[in-house]
């Protein structure tokens, strides 16, 4: 579904992607994990193409997406969706119409149609109360849930999810996991998550990368990812108070 092949990338001084290679498979949950500032958003970015590889390239499906240009990017744009950090709300409207905007700018739908649609997805993640507010109205939780639902309104293949949980309570963090499998799981799509939150990647992940360095260290399934060798892996483990000998391997393996 998504392959990087050898890809690099320098911002500024700093090389940020060395050589990076994966793949992500049709319909899996893909997580990439590691410290601030290592990469994970630019390796997201470059996925529909925000950024382009100094070196390598990024398929999807058949499509190089590192060259594509015109109608063929936008072709392969339209099968994302976006779950952004902040949720990416335009403030001077309410959630009904930042989710219906989509529908505006990229289909022929009518308005009843479009209202329709947008009514169906914020049930879907639990706002449906909330559609005439704004997002200065609602809380953190709310308004990456409202984001999450603008990103699936489309019915994308792939959702791209920039770190999801980030600035949330525990609780409700949780509830963004919860809602995310839920729509892997009846949606069918692919999952790709970057996220600092190992309590996430460890639940909702069918497969984790960890990027340290530049260069992936690890990519393995959940109960591998807590028996690495690495030092990397097991002090990013150690640092959020996850451990071998702790409760996530007593549930994953």
């Amino acid at each position: 579904m998504i392959r990087f092949d050898h890809v690099s990338k320098t911002l500024g001084s700093r090389v940020v992607l060395d050589g990076v290679s994966f793949e992500i498979a049709r319909g899996e949950a893909f997580v990439i994990v590691g410290p601030s500032g290592v990469g994970k958003s630019v390796t997201l970015k470059h996925m529909v193409r925000l950024l382009t590889p100094d070196r390598g390239r990024i398929f999807v499906g058949d499509s190089c997406v590192s060259s594509a240009e015109g109608a063929e990017l936008e072709a392969i744009r339209d099968r994302f969706g976006y779950l952004f950090q902040d949720g990416a709300l335009l403030e001077w409207m309410n959630l009904i119409e930042n989710v219906s905007l989509p529908l505006r700018e990229k289909t022929s739908m009518t308005e009843t149609a479009i209202h329709a649609r947008a009514m169906e997805v914020l049930a879907k993640v639990g706002l449906e109360r909330d559609a005439m507010k704004f997002p200065s109205e609602i809380s953190g939780g709310m308004r990456k849930r409202a984001g999450l639902a603008r990103a699936i309104v489309r019915n994308p293949e792939i959702v791209l999810y920039d770190e999801p949980t980030s600035g949330l309570d525990p609780v409700t963090a949780r509830t963004i996991d919860s809602l995310i499998a839920e729509l892997r799981r009846d949606m069918g799509v692919t999952s790709v998550i970057v996220t600092h939150d190992l309590h996430s990647a460890l639940s909702i992940g069918s497969r984790i990368a960890m990027l340290s360095g530049g260069r992936v260290v690890e990519l393995s399934e959940p109960a591998a990812f807590l028996k690495s060798a690495r030092e990397e892996v097991q002090a990013f483990l150690w640092s959020q108070f996850i451990t071998r000998r702790g409760a996530w391997e007593q549930e994953k393996t």
